[in-house]
């Protein structure tokens, strides 16, 4: 009788030890930081969306996502995160929408040592990878790769002068850093280089300068909506050279609101724009239309966006990694989040809805150039350009 009274002791302690402290029964919480509103808004909102379809349960363990929204202004980013991680306690950050918002969270990720996906694509993100971007991944292409793909596209057209013009903020400075290295490279001479901030409401000083020169391109450094205004201003002023964008401007609201002004515009693209033109051997297309189709079914026919696509493939990062992790330790702790680190940083060969990604210690992007093609806009819609 004494014994039955002990070991029954010993397993109401044991229950109350994992119902008050313990952690091996502990879900797993995922913050997610976007720009849903503001003037990124139409990047953010398809991350957002695409948060409330992603798996709810990862290796057996319960996944809580806790979406906040950072009006696309930084200081709201940065605040947004504190809580996460000094409230929340989450043990993974994914986030956010725009370069400046990232930028901006990694100090408070890498201190807290919490692993960070970033939605964004600046290389400066994860560039290089040191003490404190040891903790920061992202998912989407960086510029450099991106900018490579336009550069490479502008010699085989024999284009032999461009004028840039970009936003104000690190991602359009950005842009500049890594374009310009590669145009001066390649022998395209660069005859202005202009910018603009994302809530101006006129480029007319810029646009007269971008064109003085007749430069045989403009390549368009901007993301979003406001990436339309300076493409506008050139239409407006006859301007019929090539004009290049960037990978920023790769949703549905672009299109609708650049109308005739945008047909004909160039833009390095993730495969998932495109994901029904490419061929059935592309390892790529199977991934890319299995998140349309999902994210079709639940908000419309050709709702699909590159941006949502980027929340999509953290939450693939994840359902590769976590299982590696609680081989190692629970989620909660100090531990897991560290270990959750270390197995995103030793993914390798994931097929992504943008490309095949396989990360290192020294490359936490983890994307080649199968993740990148030129796409042009015909008829108001996306076309893989030949």
């Amino acid at each position: 009788m004494m014994q039955r009274i002990t070991v029954w002791g010993l397993q109401l302690a044991a229950a109350a030890a994992l119902l008050c402290g313990g952690s091996a029964w502990a879900q797993i919480k995922v913050g997610v930081v976007v720009s849903a509103t503001g003037p990124a808004a139409s990047l953010g909102i398809p991350e957002k969306n695409t948060i409330a379809l992603m798996p709810k349960e990862i290796g057996g363990k319960k996944v809580e996502y806790i979406v906040l929204d950072d009006a696309s202004d930084t200081t709201s980013a940065v605040q947004n995160v504190h809580k996460l991680v000094s409230e929340d306690k989450v043990d993974v950050i994914i986030g956010s929408t725009v370069t400046p918002n990232s930028l901006a969270m990694i100090s408070v990720a890498a201190e807290s040592e919490t692993p960070m996906i970033s939605m964004s694509a600046a290389a400066a993100i994860v560039e290089p990878v040191d003490a404190k971007r040891a903790w920061i991944f992202k998912t989407p292409q960086s510029d450099s790769l991106m900018a490579s793909a336009i550069v490479d596209h502008m010699v085989a057209g024999n284009i032999k002068t461009v004028a840039f013009i970009g936003l104000t903020d690190s991602y359009g400075q950005n842009w500049w850093v890594q374009a310009s290295k590669l145009l001066e490279k390649n022998g395209i001479k660069i005859l202005a280089n202009e910018s603009y901030a994302p809530t101006d409401s006129s480029v007319t000083g810029q646009i007269l300068r971008v064109i003085a020169g007749k430069p045989d391109a403009v390549l368009i450094a901007s993301r979003g909506t406001p990436a339309v205004m300076p493409q506008k201003a050139l239409k407006e002023r006859g301007y019929t050279g090539k004009i290049y964008q960037t990978h920023g401007v790769a949703n549905n609201d672009f299109l609708r609101l650049g109308g005739k002004d945008v047909e004909g515009t160039l833009l390095p693209a993730g495969p998932l724009l495109v994901a029904a033109q490419l061929s059935d051997s592309n390892p790529i297309k199977k991934t890319a239309m299995h998140f349309k189709n999902v994210y079709e079914k639940q908000y419309g026919a050709g709702s699909v966006s590159t941006f949502g696509g980027h929340a999509w493939d953290a939450g693939l990062m994840l359902e590769a990694a976590v299982p590696e992790a609680l081989k190692k330790a629970q989620p909660g702790t100090k531990e897991f989040r560290k270990a959750l680190r270390d197995s995103i940083e030793n993914i390798r060969d994931l097929v992504i809805s943008q490309g095949i990604m396989s990360m290192s210690k020294t490359d936490h992007s983890g994307l080649d150039q199968r993740a990148r093609l030129i796409v042009k806009i015909e008829n108001g819609k996306w076309v893989l350009a030949k």
